[in-house]
């Protein structure tokens, strides 16, 4: 450790409570990178785990006065690398701030702590009749903090929209140190530029966010599960732009694969990979008759794109059981081998045609390409399974991730719908952006971290240089 760093870890101790700063090697292990295996890390010199902003703000402050690039982490759960550490970092966990602060049924909102975890605040929410609508399969355990850095999404996202959608302000910690309020909490607000809307989805390299307010609905109806077998990917696919094209908007509507499926099986034994190649889960929760004739109109584009089965579900334990099989899919094909995770997003209609293009991707690179979906809004997670220890399946592996994303891209999609840029689609972005964009993202970069000391690395390629 440099002298430089020692000094930095000195007086984190002497300004920080005795147990916010973890040095021991052994557990600074623990912190080094995301769910992402395969994007690299570098060693942090140690972990900070501050309770309050003001806590912070001071770690901020400190490593501007010594130039240490800091890594914000929430829970660990992204799937693209931006927590990882960088050599040099210092990470700083919010784990230990999870204060729900405030829940106001009136204006309908909540004031939360980062480290807050997603399914926590919905529990929290529904104690009152409300409801926090972005979940991503990663609810049990992500943290809201992190879901903002990432602008997460989730299953029921096809109908209710993304973490940005329920953003309606926030503290954050700046790039020169500053503790600042940025957004509101009235339902209207157009004064100045939305600064609260450009931190999110910036994964941690714009500033640290300490408290987050967020909209909140009335609890919902009910849902009615549609579920339908198909023999094929595509043909799966064409009753998702069916759908689409029948005006209908489900609350959800999530792909499964038979790889998939057959993961699922293989750890849980729930018995569902016999049927299909492919299984469509469909909800809907509008009220009434209304919701009895959008699932019969769902049931009808199942059966006209060559369902082998389909039916509305009478029964509700099986229809929680199939969409626990949709939640359980990362871990499932985790213990197959490592997972390269793909997160592209096409218009729905082109749903038919970029599965059949991972299919083929699959083909001519001699991969296992495991896919579900969150397929009402044409986001897909194609997921390539390697055996442990084959360097060139990884490397063919790595060659077909980049030709998913340039697919997706020729579709008129985009390389990331909701787990972020990170480290492992920095290369996609350049693909996918134009220069001129790339220059205002890296402007924006510049001039919010100034020293650039948020995450580096991380999104915008190159880093910004320390200074």
């Amino acid at each position: 450790m440099s002298a430089v760093i020692a000094d930095l870890v000195d007086e984190l101790r002497r300004i920080l409570p005795a147990d916010r700063t973890l040095d021991d090697p052994d557990v600074v292990a623990g912190y080094v990178r995301d769910e992402a295996v395969w994007a690299p890390h570098g060693q942090p010199v140690a972990v900070v785990r501050p309770r309050t902003a003001d806590e912070v703000q001071q770690i901020v402050r400190a490593c501007l006065r010594y130039r240490t690039p800091l890594v914000p982490r929430g829970a660990g759960t992204g799937l693209s690398g931006g927590a990882n550490a960088v050599d040099g970092a210092l990470v700083l966990s919010t784990e230990q701030m999870t204060a729900i602060r405030e829940i106001d049924p009136t204006e309908r909102l909540a004031v939360v702590e980062p480290g807050v975890i997603n399914d926590t605040l919905r529990s929290a929410c529904a104690q009152q009749a409300l409801w926090y609508p972005p979940d991503p399969a990663s609810a049990p355990w992500s943290t809201i903090g992190g879901n903002v850095a990432t602008n997460a999404g989730g299953l029921c996202c096809v109908k209710y929209g993304v973490t940005r959608d329920y953003v309606l302000g926030m503290q954050v910690v700046t790039g020169t140190g500053d503790l600042v309020r940025l957004g509101r909490r009235t339902a209207k607000g157009v004064a100045g530029y939305d600064l609260a809307g450009i931190m999110v989805g910036s994964e941690g390299t714009l500033g640290v966010i300490t408290e987050v307010t967020l909209r909140l609905r009335p609890a919902r109806e009910p849902e009615r599960t549609v579920a339908g077998y198909f023999d094929s990917l595509t043909a799966a696919g064409h009753a998702v732009a069916a759908i689409g094209a029948a005006g209908l908007t489900p609350s959800a509507l999530e792909l499964i694969d038979r790889h998939t499926l057959a993961a699922v099986d293989s750890w849980k034994k729930m018995g569902l990979s016999d049927e299909a190649d492919a299984v469509l889960l469909g909800r809907t929760d509008a009220p009434g008759s209304a919701g009895d004739l959008e699932a019969e109109a769902m049931l009808a584009c199942f059966t006209e794109a060559g369902a082998t089965w389909a039916a509305i579900s009478s029964d509700q334990e099986e229809a929680d059981a199939l969409f626990a099989a949709r939640r359980l899919a990362y871990p499932a094909l985790e213990r197959l081998g490592p997972v390269l995770t793909e997160d592209v997003c096409v218009p729905r209609a082109a749903v038919p045609e970029m599965l059949a293009r991972i299919e083929n991707i699959g083909l001519q690179h001699d991969i296992v390409i495991a896919n579900v979906a969150h397929a009402g809004d044409g986001n897909l997670h194609p997921m390539l399974i390697v055996p442990a220890g084959d360097t060139e399946a990884r490397a063919r592996a790595e060659t077909a991730f980049e030709a998913i994303l340039d697919e997706a891209i020729a579709l008129g999609g985009t390389v990331t719908g909701e787990h972020g840029v990170g480290l492992l689609k920095r290369n996609g972005l350049t693909r996918e952006l134009s220069a001129p964009v790339l220059a205002m993202q890296s402007a924006v970069k510049r001039a919010l971290d100034p020293h650039g000391i948020f995450n580096p690395g991380k999104v915008i390629a190159p880093c910004t240089p320390l200074c």
